[in-house]
């Protein structure tokens, strides 16, 4: 491993030239060719480095101060204990010394495998049966262990603490603040509530993927991989279900049937987790608003973002906290009977 203090510069990632990236992969034993293509990642920078040798790599940059040494390293960990239980995961890949996690001034950084794949076709009973399958093994296998370093998802961290910082941004429309605080707060409310009717305090936290939307699978033949499991955390099993249910309620529901078909050939799926479907959507909508907020001075946000903070925004996400608050006074998802 390799570690210096970061240099001055307006944002830590525009430190990551060519020359930076090929000489950090290549004081790990993976030497570029000059080949690199940028993948769309926000959070943290990602390529796909062209190897002297032949074929390719994707490297990974972590973003500066989001993980600690010990939280990075319960991912690859987890990613670790995947792979072993042949759960279809892109795990980092290890340099001689068996290292996943590396270090190059200032920055954490990691190598893995270039994997091909499309996005799931989730409008298909049996990819969603598919999906459920993989999850239950995955799932299975997260139970297995309990993470340490790694943080809970929590009503704390996902929902109280990114409103907070908002209204402390300055970014809310004087004229639109009133509305957003008001419903931000049933929201919350709503949420709380949810939470308790569930009894979340006895339900079973497992180590989970934490963000299970399609952009992180890549689809194949043998089905999917599931990749980028750097929003890992221990929560519910249903965090990683309920992001590829879409649609009318009874839409959901008909796709809930078909991934618990498959999930529970491997894992008891507990009901009382349906009551957290819409309030985990609810903090998922209120932590995204603070999270593009948080990394406004990350150019990457401005340039892709350029709606962000504008009233036509803003009146957007009231309207659709107040159909959430609607949404979760309703009864949960039912439990498909399947058999």
């Amino acid at each position: 491993m390799h570690s210096d203090e970061p240099q001055a510069g307006s944002h830590p990632f525009e430190r990551l030239t060519p020359d930076f990236l090929l000489d950090a992969l290549d004081g790990v034993g993976f030497r570029g060719d000059g080949r690199l293509l940028a993948l769309n990642s926000y959070e943290n920078r990602v390529w796909q480095v062209g190897l002297e040798d032949g074929g390719s790599v994707v490297a990974k940059f972590y973003r500066p101060q989001r993980w600690s040494e010990a939280q990075l390293r319960e991912e690859h960990a987890f990613a670790a204990d995947l792979a072993a239980a042949e759960v279809p995961v892109v795990a980092a890949l290890a340099d001689d010394a068996g290292e996943t996690l590396h270090a190059w001034q200032g920055f954490h950084f990691a190598v893995y495998p270039r994997r091909g794949g499309r996005a799931p076709e989730l409008d298909r009973a049996e990819v969603l049966e598919r999906m459920g399958f993989f999850l239950g093994r995955l799932h299975t296998v997260g139970a297995q262990r309990r993470f340490t370093a790694r943080p809970a998802i929590s009503q704390l961290e996902f929902g109280q603490e990114p409103r907070a910082f908002l209204l402390d941004s300055g970014l809310l429309p004087d004229e639109l603040r009133p509305s957003w605080v008001a419903i931000s707060e049933q929201a919350l409310e709503g949420v709380a509530r949810l939470f308790r009717e569930a009894g979340a305090d006895g339900l079973e936290a497992i180590r989970l993927h934490g963000d299970c939307h399609p952009g992180n699978v890549l689809w194949t033949d043998a089905g999917p991989h599931f990749v980028d499991l750097d929003d890992a955390r221990s929560g519910p099993a249903v965090q990683d279900i309920w992001m590829l249910l879409s649609g009318a309620r009874a839409d959901m529901e008909q796709q809930l049937a078909h991934v618990l078909r498959g999930y529970r050939a491997f894992r008891r799926f507990d009901a009382r987790e349906l009551l957290l479907v819409e309030a985990l959507r609810t903090l998922r909508l209120i932590h995204y608003c603070a999270w593009i907020a948080r990394r406004w001075d990350d150019p990457a946000f401005p340039r892709n973002f350029p709606w962000f903070g504008t009233p036509r925004y803003w009146q957007d996400r009231i309207l659709e906290l107040r159909e959430q608050v609607a949404l979760m006074q309703e009864e949960p998802l039912a439990l498909p009977d399947l058999g």
